[in-house]
C-alpha cells in the first residue's frame, strides 16, 4: 500500500493507492480519512482489485481550502482527481458525506462509474418535525437577543448549542472554514437526484444506524430504479470499522455479479 501526495487547484491532496485490477475509488465520510477504510482497502486488493482513497480536502493528510466549499467544489474536486490519475472508468464507493458526492458525481460523470455502492449514504434532508420547528423559531429570537453589541460575543456558544441539539455534531466539531462548508453541505438535498441514478447500485446500510437511521436506506432503495439494498444487523454508521470483514464480502459479492 502506498501513500502518494499531488497537487489539484494548487491544493496539495493525500491518497492511498494498493493492488492491481480493476479500479475501485472509495469516499469516506465528514470527519474520517484514508485511513478508516485501510481494512477494507487490504480485503478488496487481496482479491485482485485497485484500490484508491483519496483524502477530501479539509480531512486527512490533504489541505483545507482556502474558503469554504459546498457538493459542487468537492464533486469538481472528484473529477479532477480521476483525470489526474487516468481512471476512465472505475466502482465507486461513497459512505456518508462521501455519498453525497458519489451520487452528485454519477449524476455528472454516469459513463466513468462501472457500478455505485452507498453505504450509510447521506443525502436526504429530513423534514423538520415539531420539535425542530420550535428549536428553530427560539433559534430566530436568540438571534434577536444576541445581535447587540454587548451580546454578540455569546451568538457563536448559542448556535453551537444549536446545532449540537439538532444532533449536527459535525458542525459543532468543525473548525474554522470548514464550520461554513459543513452547513452548505447538510443543506443541499439530493433527493431529486436519486431518481436519475441508472448504474447498477448497492446500498449497504448499518441496521442501528443513529446518525442516518435505516428508514432513508428503504427511501435510497425506492429512488434508484434496480438498486439492492444489504441491511447489516448489530452495526451503526459505520460498517467499515465495526465490521469490515463482511461489508467487503458485501461489495466483493456485487462487484463479481459484474
Amino acid at each position: 500500500m502506498e501513500e502518494r501526495q499531488i497537487s489539484i487547484n494548487n491544493l496539495k491532496v493525500n491518497y492511498k493507492i494498493a493492488g492491481e485490477g480493476p479500479a475501485v475509488l472509495i469516499l469516506h465520510g465528514w470527519g474520517g480519512s484514508s485511513d478508516s477504510w485501510e481494512q477494507v482497502q487490504r480485503l478488496l486488493v487481496g482479491k485482485k482489485y485497485r484500490v484508491i482513497i483519496p483524502d477530501f480536502p479539509g480531512f486527512g493528510k490533504s489541505i483545507t481550502p482556502p474558503e469554504p466549499w459546498g457538493i459542487r467544489e468537492y464533486t469538481d474536486f472528484i473529477l479532477k482527481f480521476t483525470e489526474k490519475l487516468k481512471l476512465n472508468e472505475f466502482y465507486l464507493i461513497g459512505h456518508s458525506f462521501g455519498g453525497r458526492i458519489a451520487i452528485k458525481f454519477i449524476g455528472e460523470q454516469p459513463e466513468k462509474v462501472k457500478s455505485l455502492i452507498l453505504c450509510a449514504s447521506a443525502g436526504i434532508r429530513p423534514k423538520p418535525g415539531l420539535k425542530t420547528l420550535v428549536i428553530f423559531w427560539l433559534a430566530k429570537i436568540g438571534n434577536a437577543l444576541f445581535s447587540s453589541k454587548h451580546s454578540a460575543r455569546f451568538r457563536d456558544g448559542a448556535r453551537n448549542r444549536f446545532y449540537s441539539f439538532l444532533r449536527k455534531k459535525d458542525y459543532v466539531k468543525a473548525q474554522g472554514v470548514m464550520k461554513e462548508t459543513v452547513k452548505r453541505v447538510i443543506n443541499e438535498d439530493l433527493l431529486p437526484d436519486l431518481s436519475r441514478i441508472k448504474t447498477k447500485t448497492l446500498i449497504v446500510w448499518g441496521k442501528n444506524d443513529k446518525m442516518v437511521p435505516l428508514k432513508y436506506a428503504y427511501i435510497f432503495k425506492e429512488k434508484i430504479s434496480g438498486s439492492k439494498l444489504e441491511v447489516m444487523s448489530k452495526v451503526g454508521h459505520s460498517p467499515h470499522l465495526e465490521e469490515p470483514e463482511k461489508l467487503a464480502g458485501l461489495i466483493l459479492k456485487f462487484l463479481k455479479e459484474e
